[in-house]
């Protein structure tokens, strides 16, 4: 199981003061050097944490895979088509919002994530979406003509209540993704202890983790987090 981490909340402390520092392309690096298998930065349409010019400064200063997390706007997609990162994720976004509440409805947006799919893959970007773990998202997945590479299932629900019954969703979630050969990640919320639970899930390939690891950082060191959670779920 591979590790990505997301460094928007080292953004958020830099622009708390204005500042210039901490630097991302620092805080990655150590995060790459702590098992950090890949980067992942949410670009929001106000910008609250990350902005323009921390993507040309990641995408050229780490070796590693850069994961953009977008909404599915014009904007947006200008951007990552110019930037080229890796790959992007799909995510609904709601300005109010203090996190993303939830995964994406493919239904209402199939026309729009088929073209997404096609013009990403005509720029050698990969496309991941964003989903809860539900059955009525994955009936539609299943519809689609055209697949993204990811799904990331929305783990903020079972992290927020870890029941044995909503763990067997994200399980189910996971199996049903795998079978369509799309690769399956997981992410939102996640800390030591969820993870203990999530490493079980076999046909998940990636957790992508942010908010917790950052938190941690500030009473351990960020190389320690990360390190801590890279061995927690690959022991």
């Amino acid at each position: 199981m591979e590790l990505g981490v997301n460094i928007d909340h080292i953004a958020t402390i830099r622009n708390a003061r204005g500042t210039l520092y901490p630097d991302l392309v620092n805080a990655a690096q150590i995060a790459i050097d702590a098992g950090a298998d890949f980067i992942t930065i949410h670009l929001r349409e106000d910008r609250r944490h990350i902005k323009d010019k921390d993507l040309y400064d990641l995408k050229s200063g780490i070796q590693v895979r850069l994961n953009l997390e977008i909404a599915a706007t014009k904007e947006m997609l200008d951007i990552a088509k110019e930037i080229k990162p890796y790959s992007i994720c799909i995510v609904p976004e709601k300005r109010e919002e203090l996190t993303t509440e939830g995964g994406l409805c493919i239904n209402s947006m199939r026309d729009k994530l088929l073209n997404i799919v096609e013009e990403m893959h005509n720029h050698n970007v990969k496309v991941s979406l964003f989903i809860d773990p539900d059955f009525e998202q994955l009936k539609y997945l299943k519809e689609l003509e055209l697949k993204p590479d990811i799904i990331e299932l929305h783990t903020g629900n079972y992290c927020n209540n870890p029941s044995e019954t909503n763990f067997k969703l994200i399980i189910d979630s996971a199996q049903c993704i795998n079978a369509l050969a799309i690769e399956c990640h997981a992410g939102h919320g996640i800390t030591y202890e969820h993870a203990k639970k999530v490493r079980q899930v076999p046909y998940i390939s990636a957790l992508n983790i942010g908010h917790y690891l950052i938190s941690e950082a500030v009473l351990h060191g960020l190389y320690s987090a990360v390190k801590v959670m890279k061995t927690i779920i690959t022991n």
